[in-house]
């Protein structure tokens, strides 16, 4: 499915496509929490990073993090718009044909998911309620499906 995404001033455009784009994974760790903020969470999706096409790349920021901070190695960046703030997508390294685009950028209207999976609740806010619905999954740190196989396990477009 090709998405379409911006930022919420407009100076960023952005392009991808995603054969993971049913939003159904709410992660409650801090990063998400505080650089995409939405109810606590972030909505990440999966795309092919070999499609990302941008507009405005001048006014693209990135924070990167490390789970480790005795080590100066980046695992994620986050882009996001310099202007306005908006979370555009993050991008790992570790898998570098993927790039996960914040369902809160994304302009085109995207399937609804069956059910939920909420991750990292072991470190969400204690403010944060936690809406989960019958048939949805709830786990402390990451689950044991990747979006990929979630998204063929539901029958969502030509997922491996």
């Amino acid at each position: 499915m090709l998405l379409h995404g911006s930022c919420h001033c407009g100076a960023v455009t952005f392009s991808v496509e995603a054969e993971s784009p049913a939003p159904f994974l709410r992660c409650y760790c801090s990063i998400c929490r505080k650089v995409a903020g939405g109810g606590g969470y972030a909505i990440n999706l999966g795309a092919d990073f070999r499609t990302l096409g941008i507009a405005g790349e001048d006014a693209i920021a990135i924070y990167e993090t490390s789970p480790d901070s005795s080590t100066d190695q980046v695992v994620c960046g986050r882009r996001f718009c310099r202007k306005c703030g908006t979370a555009l997508w993050h991008y790992d390294p570790t898998w570098p044909d993927l790039v996960h685009p914040f369902a809160s950028a994304i302009d085109d209207d995207l399937p609804i998911a069956p059910s939920v999976t909420h991750m990292m609740l072991g470190s969400k806010a204690n403010w944060v309620r936690v809406d989960a619905a019958p048939g949805d999954e709830e786990y402390p740190t990451y689950p044991p499906l990747s979006l990929a196989e979630w998204h063929k396990r539901h029958g969502f477009g030509d997922a491996d």
